[in-house]
């Protein structure tokens, strides 16, 4: 039986986030947003006390889950506190070390030792090429066993924290006449020779976040820093299972981006509510719907939708907690929290008019940083193609 409620633990982290968010992280959110490329140096601290309070918590002991039944851990507990740290700011939480996507890929699919390495480095994820958006299957950046050492050669481009991380994980085949059975990910360290930033790209939104292109050419990793097994199936079953594993990375990745969403937009209902209640318009749940102002109805309608959202990415995190196959539900909070955040952070804009769109307050910032959770980690048409595939039984060939 599915049981979503957060956990008194999870509830007191999320709680204790929230107060970071208010008072350390919101308050840097203009001067950052102008100051793109900027380092925001004052992060370093915000990272230092939730190290400490992490490493108090777990001296403690924490929370142990159940020895039998259902689970609410890890997982859930991570979305709720990604939701309260990108109420406060998206593009400052994407800075701190250990929030990079390729931090969710190591821990997923990474051997006890990588994990223990790479963990809790700063690791970003290198997947988008020039000729490769979300068609991953069509990766063209190689990787050629040497002795001891792999080789890459290739490009990657629209890299979250593709400068400032300290490890990257890189999408690259072994074959592209084997499609996409031949796709590995593999662990760079940033400072490896052939490895090279060459240009960092200027954003409409999560402007504190660095978004670079970058090369390899021969560069040479140890043979150990493949991430799962290095063998190419031949059989048809053996190819899938195989591209499957390497997409499991999404299945981890794709409920913390849509809880960033859920995030903003919280952050958006927030603000926007303030700055009606101000003007005489204030939501009271126990009026009826047709008694209702129309902004107050369209207010409604938003926070329902919030919820819907919410709920969606708590499954798929609380599935992922049990040990069930969560592919669809992540492909499917994906792409309805992408939707949402941004149908509310700019409709929110569009209520508060002319103090929505003044650069006085955070609303034009929220719905220019909603727009990229909606498109990284899987644009909404291929969530909506995912998910397809699962309710119809077909498969990538079948379905494209």
């Amino acid at each position: 039986m599915i049981n979503l409620e957060i956990s008194k633990g999870h509830r007191e982290i999320h709680d204790g986030l929230m107060q970071v968010s208010e008072h350390m992280i919101r308050p840097l959110s203009r001067k950052y947003d102008r100051a793109e490329h900027a380092y925001p140096k004052e992060m370093e601290d915000v990272a230092k006390l939730l190290k400490g309070a992490r490493s108090a918590r777990d001296n403690k002991g924490g929370e142990k889950p159940p020895a039998q039944g259902v689970v609410n851990a890890g997982n859930l507990g991570a979305v709720t506190s990604l939701e309260a740290l990108c109420w406060g700011d998206v593009g400052l939480f994407l800075v701190m070390p250990g929030s990079g996507m390729g931090n969710a890929a190591i821990n997923a699919v990474g051997t006890p030792e990588q994990v223990e390495k790479y963990g809790k480095s700063y690791a970003a994820m290198c997947i988008t090429e020039p000729g490769t958006g979300s068609d991953s299957a069509n990766i063209s950046t190689t990787a050629v066993a040497d002795g001891n050492e792999w080789v890459l050669n290739g490009e990657k481009i629209y890299v979250t924290d593709g400068e400032r991380s300290d490890t990257l994980v890189v999408w690259a085949t072994l074959d592209k006449s084997l499609g996409k059975a031949a796709i590995k990910s593999f662990i760079v360290e940033k400072g490896t020779p052939g490895c090279e930033v060459t240009r960092l790209e200027h954003k409409m939104g999560i402007r504190a976040s660095d978004t670079a292109a970058i090369s390899f050419n021969d560069c040479r990793i140890p043979r150990d820093n493949v991430l799962g097994s290095a063998e190419v199936a031949t059989d048809a079953e053996g190819r899938k299972k195989a591209f499957g594993g390497v997409m499991q990375t999404f299945d981890n990745t794709r409920p913390p981006v849509a809880a960033m969403a859920i995030g903003v937009a919280r952050a958006a209902l927030d603000l926007a509510q303030e700055l009606l209640q101000r003007e005489g318009v204030e939501l009271q749940y126990t009026r009826k719907p047709g008694n209702s102002s129309a902004i107050e109805a369209e207010l409604y309608r938003m926070e329902a939708d919030w919820n819907a959202a919410r709920l969606l990415v708590q499954k798929a995190a609380w599935m992922a907690d049990n040990r069930q196959p969560n592919s669809m539900e992540a492909s499917m909070c994906k792409a309805k929290a992408g939707r949402m955040g941004n149908y509310v952070t700019l409709r929110c804009v569009e209520l508060c008019q002319g103090l929505g769109y003044s650069e006085e307050f955070l609303l034009e910032k929220f719905a220019r940083d909603s727009k990229i959770l909606d498109i990284f980690e899987g644009t909404q048409q291929i969530q909506q193609l995912i998910v397809a595939r699962r309710v119809l039984g077909k498969s990538s060939s079948e379905l494209k």
